[in-house]
């Protein structure tokens, strides 16, 4: 799907820093994106290519590593757009299945090969999302803090100590690409809801049991 210039008005956090991939230029409420040129069919709940364990990443420095690191960059940035929401997608989620996943929070991140190595035993409790499934929202338990190891394009290695936020997107995207989404790890099926239900319900009344 190609894309030439697009007028895009975001929250004041979304931005895309230079160097990642064609021309940009925003102030605090916008930016004009240049060939955003590799949007991608997001797989939908229920697709069995997102239950796939993937096949780890070894070949780099790769046209097809870096069309992949691309696409899913791409598709992020769209969705985001479109949706409001979304700072992390996976490779099976656009029908690849290798571990790769690509993450924009502070920066934007691809991480090859990502394996959490350690984590914290002290669990948080939250509503998590899914591009798969987007008008659900899913409250799961995650560990509170986590070490990943992963590489990066060029096939070098790194480590990195996450906590809060960014430990439950790590740990949503890696499960991705072993194959699990949000709803395994529901803490039970009354807290598996519609996003318009939950706005309407469980946001005005947190200690709500569903």
């Amino acid at each position: 799907m190609a894309i030439g210039w697009l007028v895009v008005l975001l929250e004041p956090d979304f931005y895309l820093s230079g160097g990642v991939g064609g021309t940009c230029y925003f102030d605090e409420t916008s930016f004009l994106l240049r060939d955003l040129m590799a949007v991608r069919q997001i797989l939908q709940l229920g697709n069995p290519t997102l239950r796939v364990n993937c096949i780890p990443v070894s070949s780099f420095k790769s046209n097809e590593l870096l069309s992949l690191t691309s696409d899913l960059r791409d598709t992020l940035y769209d969705f985001k757009f479109r949706h409001g929401f979304g700072r992390g997608i996976a490779a099976p989620q656009i029908g690849v299945t290798q571990r790769v996943i690509f993450i924009h929070v502070d920066e934007p991140v691809a991480l090859v090969n990502p394996v959490i190595v350690k984590r914290d035993r002290k669990l948080m409790t939250l509503w998590d999302d899914c591009f798969s499934f987007p008008s659900l929202l899913v409250k799961v338990r995650r560990n509170i803090s986590v070490k990943v190891r992963y590489q990066d394009e060029n096939g070098k290695s790194h480590k990195l100590n996450a906590e809060g936020g960014l430990s439950e997107l790590l740990q949503h995207e890696i499960d991705h690409i072993n194959g699990l989404l949000a709803v395994d790890r529901a803490v039970d099926s009354k807290h598996i809801v519609f996003r318009s239900e939950y706005e309407r319900w469980v946001r005005k009344n947190e200690k709500m049991v569903l």
